[in-house]
């Protein structure tokens, strides 16, 4: 079993910290949040001083941290009190540029890193049923793969560095976009006299089918387990959805790609962040456009 430092316990971080505890890892944490390093101590991980101390004697460090500047930080931090060999993997989800900065961090001190953002939520940060996305060397990824599987169900190597990153907003963009579709559609079965879970027999198992649809649900009733049977509480936050909206135009305008939908997507949840909904579930999103109706 490996010795890891996990540096960002929060909402997500904390329960992937105690999911390496639970296989066996023995685990040492640091967050700047006094309650999110108690909920990381119940569950089995020492907490250091702070984010250098934390990595000292580690096999594995992982990071999961607000942004790209916050990344790029901490690894340089940390990376000279980090011992010869030692896997750099960070799960954020950050800018490609970023990404590769932080690569590049690790290469000059001669270490093996891998990008490994998330997709799956609170709750499967919660279950140890994340979808890792991660990018870097062959054998840098070898080296993670066990270390994801401990807080997650399938770990896919996308490419080299930055390449998770990149498969992270791409999928997330279609998630924005496909959860206003989703919405719209019921907003518009309400207006029709069209129940929702009319809507929800016809649509689940027809040309309409889709993630938002069967697993996230926007409204109460045909999924049980989707926040909209509990006044949307996030899982995933509406502010989370515009960051990464927010990342794939970034990176369009970069590239050079045309993603008018990805764009309107984000106009969209960032109107709703600003009428104050940052922190419900981003499958609220239902609740701004019914305020749009005529």
């Amino acid at each position: 079993m490996a010795t890891i430092a996990f540096i960002g316990l929060g909402n997500m971080g904390g329960p992937m910290a105690g999911n390496l505890v639970k296989a066996g890892h023995k685990v040492t944490g640091f967050d700047l949040v006094p309650a999110s390093r108690d909920a990381a101590r119940a569950e089995g991980v020492a907490i250091a001083a702070s984010a250098a101390d934390s990595v000292k004697g580690a096999d594995v460090v992982i990071t999961m941290l607000p942004a790209g500047k916050h990344v790029v930080a901490v690894w340089s931090e940390v990376l000279p009190a980090v011992a010869k060999g030692t896997l750099m993997i960070d799960c954020s989800t950050v800018d490609v540029d970023s990404a590769r900065q932080a690569h590049a961090l690790a290469a000059k001190s001669a270490l093996p890193s891998v990008d490994a953002p998330v997709s799956g939520g609170v709750g499967g940060a919660k279950a140890a049923t994340l979808t890792f996305m991660a990018g870097g060397d062959a054998k840098a990824f070898a080296a993670a793969k066990p270390i994801l599987e401990a807080m997650g169900k399938k770990i896919v190597h996308c490419g080299d560095a930055g390449a998770g990153q990149a498969a992270k907003i791409c999928n997330n963009m279609i998630l924005g976009i496909s959860m206003i579709g989703v919405s719209e559609a019921f907003a518009l079965a309400e207006k029709l006299g069209l129940s929702h879970q009319a809507l929800f027999d016809v649509a689940s198992t027809s040309s309409g089918q889709c993630w938002s649809l069967t697993s996230y649900c926007p409204v109460p009733g045909p999924v049980p387990a989707s926040p909209a049977n509990n006044d949307y509480k996030p899982g995933f936050a509406a502010a989370l959805m515009l960051k990464d909206l927010r990342l794939s135009q970034d990176a369009a305008k970069a590239s050079g790609a045309a993603t008018p939908l990805g764009a309107h997507a984000a106009e969209i949840y960032e109107a709703f962040d600003k009428a104050g909904q940052g922190g419900v579930d981003f499958s609220g999103i239902i609740r701004y456009l019914r305020s749009l109706a005529h």
